[in-house]
């Protein structure tokens, strides 16, 4: 057994690194070919536009793709490109669009590894009679019997099972994540000793398709007609202002309201059908109960008969919650105090056990239950 967990020699084991063009996957890439692994570096063209932060880099953008080819010739390892512009515009950008227009706040980097990367790529992967497709996301893996299981990473200010949360498992037994068990300064460290040209390389900041985090403008180009003019009603429904579309708005917002008040106003609901957001204080943000649609199952059922711990923001803090799972869909009540929960986002479910803190699956959020709106 090899260190992947596969039953064969090193030499004769077939990988496929999924590389981006930054730090975290050409550390992995270079991991894998030290290690004697037969490796093949695949990289995606996602989108056309490329156009990069003041902040930082954005991932997926022309740039990305010839850091990703030079780390390949670095370390000599076949290298190819696949240009999903169509599937990615279709499935996340569309997505993307779609979830806002409804008033939600959508996570497009969810939907990204949903579909092009551990659907698409996963697909070419085994079409290439590869053992397994290994990223540089951080988060833990552990196996047993053939059967993987997901947890979140040691370097818990760099976890991203957040957003892995809709992997199935046919898909998890076939990943490999690497860095799952280190910090993010040892994999800088490495890159540095390997002498990788992007061991310096800042990480990414923005949506990959949203340039300065401007996203009204990605909405505004493929769908104009978004901004139209509607309501802002208080938690009385009584009307105190006007908006200009309710895509400028998210759950929770309190800048750019643009409403005289003496106590601090925010976003509390958003009402697509209606065009309409309403406001009120900060006490009608708190959250009883979420909604989700969608579910994507890891866990046993019995796993969920007693409290598990939830996660309803990718920077969240871990929440108290009982799950009650229904066919496909989940009502879930949440019993620590959490506010500014959005439709849109996910829910992803975790269990502690002696490896850490489980994935169990999650679900998306469609609807939110305020403890102090009637509305």
């Amino acid at each position: 057994m090899n260190s992947l967990g596969i039953n064969k020699s090193k030499k004769d084991t077939k990988v496929v690194v999924a590389m981006s063009g930054g730090v975290d996957s050409s550390v992995v890439a270079a991991l894998m070919k030290e290690e004697g692994y037969d490796v093949t570096g695949i990289t995606l063209k996602l989108y056309d536009d490329i156009k990069q932060s003041k902040e930082g880099r954005q991932c997926c953008a022309g740039q990305d793709i010839l850091d990703a080819k030079r780390v390949s010739d670095n370390i000599n390892i076949n290298h190819k490109i696949l240009f999903y512009q169509k599937k990615f515009k279709s499935e996340v950008i569309d997505s993307f669009i779609d979830s806002y227009a409804a008033g939600e706040t959508p996570i497009p980097c969810v939907q990204c590894n949903q579909t092009v990367k551990f659907r698409d790529l996963f697909k070419y992967a085994k079409d290439l009679k590869a053992d397994a497709l290994v990223t540089g996301h951080y988060v833990a893996r552990e196996q047993n019997n053939g059967h993987a299981n997901m947890y979140r990473a040691k370097d818990e200010n760099r976890d991203q099972s957040y957003f892995l949360f809709s992997t199935t498992q046919e898909q998890l037994d076939y990943l490999r994540f690497p860095l799952g068990k280190i910090d993010k300064s040892e994999t800088r460290s490495i890159a540095k000793k390997l002498n990788l040209n992007v061991a310096q390389k800042p990480d990414s900041q923005d949506i990959c398709f949203v340039p300065n985090g401007d996203y009204a403008s990605v909405i505004k180009k493929f769908r104009p007609e978004s901004f139209k003019q509607g309501k802002i009603l208080n938690i009385h429904g009584n009307q105190i202002g006007e908006h200009e579309g309710i895509i400028n708005y998210t759950i929770g917002q309190r800048k750019g309201i643009k409403i005289a008040s003496n106590n601090p106003l925010y976003v509390v609901n958003i009402d697509a059908e209606k065009n309409t957001i309403i406001v009120g204080s900060k006490e009608c943000l708190e959250v009883k109960e979420i909604k989700l649609r969608e579910l994507n199952i890891l866990g046993s059922k019995e796993e969920f008969n007693n409290v598990v711990n939830i996660k309803v923001r990718s920077t969240g803090r871990l929440l108290k919650a009982k799950i009650d799972l229904l066919e496909n869909s989940a009502n879930v009540e949440i019993l620590d105090k959490e506010t500014g929960v959005s439709p849109g986002q996910a829910c992803v479910f975790y269990s502690k056990d002696d490896f850490g803190d489980k994935v169990l699956g999650g679900g998306w959020i469609h609807k939110t239950i305020n403890k102090n709106l009637s509305t």
